[in-house]
């Protein structure tokens, strides 16, 4: 087993566990979904390190310290298209009354002048190019006469420069951004488009970065069909390992989809043979009281599986547990299962509560929740049996005030629902309803410009 790694934000944005009010409660025991999130995530830790090309780490989690092994830039260099002069010798300078130098060379971005700017001289220098020596100031084109000389043919011998420019203005000094040895990038830092450029102007072309996890994703039903059969009689399309391995690759994981498991003891076995690598199995159906044995028994006789009713809703039926390793495979270690819903929301809600921080957290992610807002609810919510109620919902924002729109039905097969939905607002298990005009607390799946103008 993992080992336990502390200190998880609670995944429905509540700082305590929610009371227990059994008032509505319907002759079982629910677990709180903060007791279930807490007993999966101690089974959870960052995994290993691995090396690899940086373009290849982008959302990856940085496993070591990052220091600087030169300084960026490695010498003064020019902000600005003009010429590199001494301050002491532009002093006073004006449009009325400029003062003449002469030009002596040019140096481009990636040369280093080998002359020196003596006094009553000056290099035309490009953007980027090392300052030369003896210059200490840089003034640009457009506070020359260059245009005008230009224009009438003149020679660029000499430059009259028309602007009395402070010391070291548009110069850029040796290891302005980075020194030698400086701590650049800290272990734990995600690496973004940003990260990738920090490194590469390091010279770095490796990083070492938390792997990602493997997450094998399996239905089960005989009522299943795979995409592009015809569907006979009472079957349905498998859309939750597409809509789940699809979940695994948004939260940074690597999805191993394998298909549909009927229910049999011999199909279930042999899929169960096929996640040997994977650092977490989710399933999805057969976990809840009306489903065949067949599920379960499989997976208590193959691990050490917890069969769960949750507070929530969707989602109430949730399995966790270890799968004990084969040694016959050559893998002794367990590997922790996820038992989701099979209807097809209860899925994704279940997967959003426990599965994507479990991936987080093996990925050496530090913000492990979705980010909450508190907003005005414009359609009610109803909450019929004491369990904590997640409702699909679309925010916008409007005179700075965030509003949920509940997406339509919410029953827990109507996926539609939940393609309309960028958040889930949250109506709490001791509260029979939230009306529309009330304040809600929200968990926002998506960010986008809609949400945010």
């Amino acid at each position: 087993m993992q080992t336990p790694h502390h200190g998880h934000q609670d995944p429905a944005g509540h700082g305590h566990h929610q009371p227990d009010h059994g008032h509505r409660h319907v002759g079982e025991d629910l677990l709180s979904v903060e007791e279930a999130y807490r007993q999966i995530m101690a089974c959870f830790s960052p995994l290993e390190i691995e090396e690899k090309p940086i373009l290849d780490c982008l959302g990856q989690t940085l496993a070591v310290d990052v220091r600087s092994p030169l300084a960026l830039p490695p010498l003064a260099n020019s902000g600005m298209d003009g010429y590199a002069v001494r301050r002491d010798d532009i002093a006073g300078s004006s449009e009325t009354s400029p003062r003449n130098l002469q030009v002596i060379g040019l140096v481009a971005a990636g040369q280093v002048s080998t002359q020196t700017v003596e006094p009553g001289t000056a290099i035309r220098i490009m953007t980027g190019a090392p300052v030369p020596a003896g210059a200490d100031t840089v003034v640009p084109f457009e506070e020359t006469d260059e245009i005008s000389r230009r224009a009438s043919g003149r020679p660029l011998t000499d430059i009259d420069i028309q602007a009395d420019l402070p010391f070291g203005c548009n110069v850029r000094p040796a290891g302005e951004d980075v020194q030698p040895g400086m701590l650049v990038l800290e272990a734990g830092t995600v690496i973004r488009p940003a990260e990738v450029g920090v490194m590469a102007s390091l010279g770095l072309d490796r990083a070492q970065v938390i792997r990602r996890p493997l997450v094998s994703v399996l239905s089960t039903g005989d009522e299943l069909a795979s995409l592009g059969e015809a569907l006979a009689g009472g079957k349905i399309y498998d859309s939750n390992s597409f809509s789940v391995a699809a979940s695994v690759v948004a939260a940074g994981g690597v999805p191993k989809i394998l298909g549909i498991a009927r229910d049999n003891l011999e199909d279930m076995h042999r899929k169960l043979e096929q996640v040997a690598d994977s650092d977490l199995l989710v399933t999805s159906a057969g976990v809840s009281k009306g489903d065949y044995d067949v599920v379960k028994d499989v997976l208590t006789e193959r691990g050490d599986i917890n069969f769960w009713s949750v507070r929530m809703r969707p989602a109430k039926p949730l399995a966790f547990g270890m799968l004990r390793g084969d040694p016959v495979n050559g893998t002794g270690r367990p590997i922790p299962l996820m038992g989701l819903p099979g209807n097809p929301v209860s899925a994704m809600v279940a997967f959003e509560m426990f599965a994507r921080p479990a991936i987080r957290t093996m990925l050496g992610r530090k913000q492990l929740a979705r980010p909450t807002v508190e907003g005005v609810l414009t359609g009610p919510i109803y909450n019929t049996d004491g369990r904590r109620v997640y409702a699909r919902v679309e925010v916008e924002k409007r005179d700075g005030e965030y509003y949920a729109n509940p997406t339509g039905p919410q029953g827990s097969n109507i996926l539609t629902s939940m393609s309309r939905a960028n958040a889930l607002a949250i109506c709490p298990e001791d509260i029979p309803a939230k009306q529309a005009g009330e304040r809600v607390k929200i968990i926002m799946l998506d960010w986008n410009e809609e949400v945010t103008i």
